[in-house]
């Protein structure tokens, strides 16, 4: 009798756990907008092992329910229309178990999750990486605050920053340059914890160029670490002495940018701008742009990008919060005949950067093609055969020259000295648009203008005064003769200079603590000594220049909260 009643116990032992293991479980929970309000008729798939798929749909409470399914680990996501979809990974299911799992819909963008989170190379603090509106790759050590000069113990844990300047001084880039005085205000909200709304502008005032941009930015960070964004800029420039009416230049321009990775090994970043313009006639113009980065190791990285703008240089300085000036990135106009000319570039480069304890190594080789260049001129006159575009405001003009195509090589070589100080060397071999008669009318220009190669070294050592916390940056690139066109002017890398002898100072002003924010003043000098200018003769006679880079003074006060 006591073995029979063993082989009983013994058999139910083994037949209770095999039972247990096919019991159906269910998983149910409620799907809500990030305001609380419940979705209904949301979609909720439910991907299990061995590819067991099944769906079900919200009712008008954003409640759901998922029966009879096996014992395992989930991946459940939803989806709805205008929400981005969302997805919560690794949910396990036990033998007859009920999990509940409420789910939280809160973007407006559609995406699709292409890779999951980076591991380990993501803990890695040298990164290239996409900024602003145009790709702008930057060698340099990430996690260092004062070797990238950027406003990173600025940046606050508050829902709210923004920036209000007043910034006045010369500037000489031709027809749309900076305002000589005007003031300057950005501001950036985080909602959702993921998304991002910015509204930052310019706006000129008195008697100095009544120029204004305005521009309205979004941007949203995936669960893959992406971050698609889009802005709209629109700009309106005054009108250049022509003698003409209605001849104001007004700028629309709807920017995109998108980003994303193939495992730990690829990122690709991509975007893309479209310009409209209305300036002597209608302007329209198209200009992707995108890189693709392969990680060899944690410490080198090969990288094609192209690039259809030249990068500036405002984020370098930590304008990344202000003072605001979106001119540097405005469309580059000329004029033919009075009629407007958009310039067009292309740039392809491939590149090669490797780290070794504190110093950067970059090598690269590029292919340049600018059509219709826009050429930066100096000095005051009106135009009488419509080939000039002349800034009353500034006392500058824009000439365009004959097509560039060129390729060169670049070298770069970055090191972190000390804690507080950041030397860079670049070295650069390509073509540039060069006069060959100095000195003849402007009439005749095009004709002398032609394509020629030079040598470029540039010297850049920037850092952080540690008692008066000043920021500074000092830079000087020769070139071995005169050149009206920078060598390698889509340099994006940590070598980028303004051409000739330049100096920034970013200066905390003391005392104000007591306010919630901080204000400091900024000054801006380019080309210090006015080098590089190519005379030419005006049409009155008078000489006037063409220069890769006019001398300018700027300065002003920033607030930042």
């Amino acid at each position: 009798m006591l073995r029979r009643l063993g082989f009983l116990v013994m058999a139910c032992g083994l037949a209770i756990p095999l039972w247990s293991a096919d019991r159906p479980g269910s998983i149910s929970g409620y799907v809500h907008s990030a305001n609380g309000v419940p979705q209904m008729g949301a979609v909720v798939e439910l991907l299990g092992a061995a590819a067991y798929t099944t769906h079900v749909f919200t009712d008008e409470n954003g409640y759901f329910s998922a029966t009879d399914l096996l014992p395992g680990f989930y991946n459940i996501k939803v989806s709805a229309a205008s929400f981005l979809p969302t997805l919560r990974e690794g949910v396990g299911l036990r033998p007859g178990a009920r999990v509940l799992v409420n789910l939280t819909l809160n973007t407006l963008f559609e995406a699709i999750k292409v890779a999951p989170v980076r591991g380990p190379a993501e803990a890695d603090d040298w990164k290239w990486v996409l900024r602003s509106t145009s790709n702008r790759p930057i060698l340099r050590l990430i996690g260092d605050q004062s070797a990238s000069l950027g406003s990173q113990e600025q940046k606050s844990d508050h829902d709210l920053r923004g920036s209000l300047s007043f910034v006045a001084g010369s500037t000489a880039e031709g027809f749309g340059s900076a305002t000589d005085s005007g003031t300057g205000f950005s501001l950036e909200r985080s909602i959702f914890s993921s998304d991002t709304i910015g509204l930052t502008g310019n706006i000129g005032y008195g008697g100095a160029s009544p120029a204004s941009v305005l521009r309205a930015s979004y941007s949203h960070k995936m669960d893959d670490g992406s971050e698609p964004s889009f802005a709209l800029t629109m700009r309106n420039l005054p009108a250049p002495d022509l003698g003409l009416h209605d001849a104001s230049l007004q700028a629309f321009s709807l920017t995109t940018a998108d980003s994303f990775a193939l495992g730990d090994v690829v990122e690709i970043h991509f975007g893309s701008e479209l310009q409209t313009i209305q300036f002597l006639g209608r302007v329209t113009a198209f200009r992707p742009f995108g890189s693709a980065d392969v990680h060899l190791s944690p410490d080198t990285v090969v990288e094609y990008r192209y690039a259809t703008s030249e990068p500036n240089d405002r984020l370098d300085k930590g304008f990344d919060t202000a003072p605001a000036d979106l001119s540097e990135s405005g469309p580059r106009m000329s004029m033919v005949g009075y009629a407007s000319s958009l310039e067009h570039p292309h740039h392809h480069e491939l590149s090669l950067s490797h780290r070794m304890g504190k110093t950067n190594l970059q090598a690269a080789v590029f292919y340049d093609r600018l059509v219709d260049p826009a050429l930066t001129g100096v000095g005051e006159f009106t135009t009488d055969n419509g080939s000039i575009l002349p800034d009353i405001y500034s006392g500058t003009f824009t000439y365009q020259g004959n097509d560039l195509k060129t390729e060169g090589v670049r070298f770069v070589v970055q090191r972190q000295l000390t804690n507080q100080i950041t030397a860079t060397m670049d070295f650069e071999y390509g073509g540039v648009l060069d006069l060959e008669k100095p000195g003849v009318s402007l009439d005749n220009v095009q004709g002398f203008i032609g394509t020629r190669d030079r040598h470029s070294v540039a010297g850049k050592i920037s850092g952080v005064m540690p008692k008066t916390k000043t920021r500074w940056i000092a830079s000087y690139r020769w070139i071995n003769q005169d050149a009206l066109t920078p060598v390698d002017m889509f340099n994006a890398s940590a070598g980028r200079a303004d051409p000739y002898l330049n100096l920034f100072f970013r200066q905390p002003i003391p005392g104000t603590s007591f306010l919630p924010g901080h204000f400091e003043a900024v000054v801006d000098l380019r080309n210090l000594l006015a080098e590089g200018y190519v005379p030419v003769l005006g049409h009155d006679g008078h000489t006037v220049y063409l220069v890769q880079s006019a001398r300018a003074v700027r300065g002003g006060l920033n607030f930042t909260f």
